[in-house]
């Protein structure tokens, strides 16, 4: 499918679920800089990628002139079992903030793995089962994206190894079983398992770990292992192809009712569900038809937009992933043992961080205490308990929605809660206790990692 004058609403089934993928970088008119290689520094070539990703992902990886990709009907079959998710017009929160502001989000978390990871899972599992491999590899923050490909390699018949983030996997234990249950192996990150975590172990005894760590440490394991291919959650161009369902459906919905989002926010950390979130529109706004104001919302603590640098950087902390030019603090950046969970990489989509380079979106961080008192707000007004992650974006709503109090103005906010927090109650019970603190990293912290980004003309 490759006709860009075809409207989104040809692709849709009897129940309102995509039939095809949107890819946004078809209508970037400033495309993302391509991935290169770390030995060469030049771009990377489709069977280099191929001995770590399926091919049929290095296709999409790659691809950005191709607006739709048709969804298997196997994945189609998969997705009827959570999909189309809920989209929620948020009453009660608008009545006890006493704003004038219409507030909706596109609930993600109706499905076991309790976040929007598994759309991406399904079809990463899918093609790599296609291919005849016996298994994946992967690494996993907060724990959902690993959750959501243990559940969808469990459903194909894949072997499934998760290197976890350690602060993550220590503080998360119960996720790190529903991982287990589903038939995948978990591992602490870094770990003494693999060359590369035993590098990093040594150079920094006693670290609680980052994305970038688990990533190196899977990536490693893929490529030595006959019949693995190495699966990403976020970040990835595949990864937000894979999560445009999120905004197709959420703009299928809000058309249907003459509804139209002055405001999109999503949190911030790879990428993938703000990415999924933003797709369809940010694509009117590309093409001239409408207008929207994006909102990328990220921790303090791993502030890669905010306080980032937009250079070509690799994607893992022991460099062995090709380099991507993205918003980043540096691969040796290793943010605080906070809660902030999956937002805790050093890098950003490199589609995303385009965007956000040409001044199409916004972006702001805020303070981990800031986040889990409106987590805890919206849990008790609009009764889902929110992952730390989605909070985030639940934070910067409430803002939102406060200053059309403010202003008098009548603004309609969308949101991305992308996650249940049912698995995150250390994180919560150190909130209630008074034991969470804030932690923003110092000019000179991050320095010390821009100072070593590669040289790259």
């Amino acid at each position: 499918m490759s006709d860009k004058n075809i409207p989104y609403k040809t692709y849709l089934d009897e129940t309102e679920l995509p039939k095809a993928w949107y890819n946004l970088r078809a209508d970037m008119k400033q495309k993302p800089a391509p991935l290169l290689n770390p030995g060469t520094l030049e771009p990377m070539k489709a069977e280099e990628l191929s001995g770590v990703f399926c091919e049929e992902l290095v296709r999409q990886e790659l691809d950005d002139t191709t607006p739709y990709f048709e969804i298997p009907q196997e994945i189609r079959d998969f997705y009827k079992m959570y999909r189309p998710s809920p989209l929620v017009r948020a009453y009660c929160l608008e009545e006890k903030l006493q704003t004038p502001a219409k507030i909706y989000y596109k609930f993600e978390g109706n499905n076991t793995s309790g976040s929007h990871k598994l759309n991406s899972a399904i079809a990463q599992a899918y093609y790599a089962k296609k291919q005849g491999l016996k298994g994946v590899t992967t690494e996993t923050g907060a724990g959902q994206w690993g959750t959501a490909l243990s559940m969808a390699c469990a459903y194909l018949g894949l072997d499934c190894k998760v290197y976890m983030v350690k602060v993550s996997y220590e503080q998360k234990p119960f996720r790190r079983e529903v991982m287990r249950t589903y038939g995948a192996s978990v591992t602490p990150s870094p770990s003494m398992e693999t060359a590369v975590g035993r590098k990093i172990l040594a150079e920094h005894p006693g670290t609680t770990g980052s994305l970038g760590c688990a990533i190196s440490e899977a990536v490693e394991v893929a490529t030595s292992t006959e019949g693995y291919r190495y699966v990403l959650g976020s970040v990835l161009n595949q990864v937000l192809l894979h999560q445009s369902v999120i905004g197709l459906e959420s703009k299928i919905a809000l058309d249907k009712y003459g509804v139209k989002p002055d405001i999109i926010i999503g949190c911030a950390g790879g990428g993938s569900n703000l990415g999924g979130l933003i797709s369809p529109f940010m694509g009117e706004k590309l093409r001239g038809e409408a207008d929207y104001r994006f909102i990328a919302v990220e921790p303090a603590s791993c502030p890669s937009f905010t306080r980032g640098k937009f250079a070509y950087d690799f994607c893992d902390t022991g460099m062995v992933c090709p380099l991507a030019k993205m918003y980043t603090l540096g691969s040796g950046f290793i943010p605080a043992p906070n809660h902030a969970g999956g937002l805790r990489y050093h890098g950003m989509s490199s589609t995303l961080s385009q965007l956000y380079h040409d001044g199409l979106m916004e972006a702001t961080s805020v303070k981990q205490t800031d986040v889990f008192q409106a987590a805890e707000y919206f849990a008790r007004v609009e009764g889902i308990l929110p992952a730390p992650e989605s909070a985030h974006a639940i934070k910067v709503a409430i803002d939102e929605a406060l200053a059309c109090k403010e202003s008098g103005e009548e603004k309609t906010i969308l949101f991305g809660l992308t996650g249940t927090g049912y698995f995150d109650m250390v994180a919560y019970e150190k909130f209630h206790d008074g034991k969470m603190t804030d932690y923003s990293p110092t000019d000179e912290e991050i320095n010390a990692n821009l100072v070593k980004l590669p040289k790259v003309n």
